[in-house]
């Protein structure tokens, strides 16, 4: 399987938004849970959001309230909009199908300035 391509990320101060977006070009991606990861410097990948199937989403309590998964089954794509962005945001941001992932795409850097 091609690899995802995560586009959208860039330069913005606290308290400010971006909209993250995913290409997966998956043949099951109608059929998968789909998620948002982040990457900080120095430190592991962490599950940023996941969306069904049926579009429950789930996030982690760092974005809970600010951060939306949605998806767009007739494009394979996902997205992440991010709203009252904090440093602590700052990260590559990558996009996954959460049960089965395939390979990882290159990221899309946010970075966050206090």
């Amino acid at each position: 399987q091609v690899q995802p391509v995560e586009s959208g990320g860039g330069l913005v101060q606290t308290g400010g938004s971006l909209r993250l977006s995913c290409a997966a070009s998956r043949s099951d991606f109608s059929i998968s849970t789909m998620a948002w990861y982040r990457q900080a410097p120095g430190k592991q990948r962490e599950l940023v959001a996941f969306i069904t199937t049926t579009d429950s989403t789930t996030y982690a309590d760092s974005v809970k309230g600010r951060f939306t998964i949605s998806r767009d089954n007739a494009k394979n794509t996902v997205y992440l909009q991010m709203n009252s962005l904090k440093p602590e945001d700052t990260a590559v941001y990558y996009c996954n199908s959460l049960l089965y992932p395939g390979g990882w795409g290159q990221g899309t850097q946010v970075t966050v300035s206090s």
